[in-house]
């Protein structure tokens, strides 16, 4: 999503409230569960889940190895579950040609940097500089050169589906900033 002005370009940026992250949540949690209860049902000798026999199942080693894989799948989970209720990543990218600045916002974990805020100046962006890395674990990503910095990135590494998409995505941004685009 993006808003255009005749000088203002807002750029909004999805963070974790994805529907691939609620999905890996829900099913980490489910998955710790099970392996929490049939550790639990190993120790107690009683079926706690009532489609499993756990008769087979001795405490000590594999259930006690099953309620500790539980416990950190649980853990692992409810990390991903606060990331999605804290909608870690998300923000925006506002280009003003008027005030002749960038800003970029974007929301971190709870505490004293949980709004991360970055200004620049226009003038001192170089170019829009594309990463791409196909294979197994494909990435595209759009980055901001600026002057004396680090590249910024602008995008997160799966927020573009096809090369086209994020090809028009660089070409409209450096037509708006009148920079050059690096990396095709």
């Amino acid at each position: 999503m993006n808003s255009n002005f005749e000088d203002i370009r807002v750029d909004f940026v999805i963070g974790s409230r994805k529907i691939t992250n609620f999905c890996w949540a829900l099913l980490l949690l489910l998955g710790a569960l099970g392996f929490c209860l049939v550790g639990l049902s190993s120790y107690l000798r009683k079926n706690l889940i009532f489609f499993l026999s756990t008769e087979h199942i001795f405490f000590i080693p594999q259930g006690l190895v099953m309620f500790f894989y539980g416990i950190a799948g649980l853990f692992i989970s409810f990390y991903l579950w606060c990331t999605i209720l804290w909608n870690v990543g998300s923000g925006y990218n506002i280009f003003d040609k008027k005030k002749g600045t960038l800003s970029l916002f974007r929301w971190g974990f709870p505490g004293i940097n949980r709004r991360i805020m970055i200004q620049l100046y226009i003038r001192d962006i170089q170019a829009i500089r594309i990463d791409i890395q196909e294979g197994f674990l494909s990435r595209r990503v759009l980055y901001i050169k600026v002057k004396g910095q680090r590249d910024i990135p602008l995008s997160r590494i799966e927020e573009y589906s096809t090369l086209e998409e994020m090809e028009t995505k660089a070409a409209e941004l450096a037509r708006f900033l009148k920079i050059s685009i690096e990396g095709i």
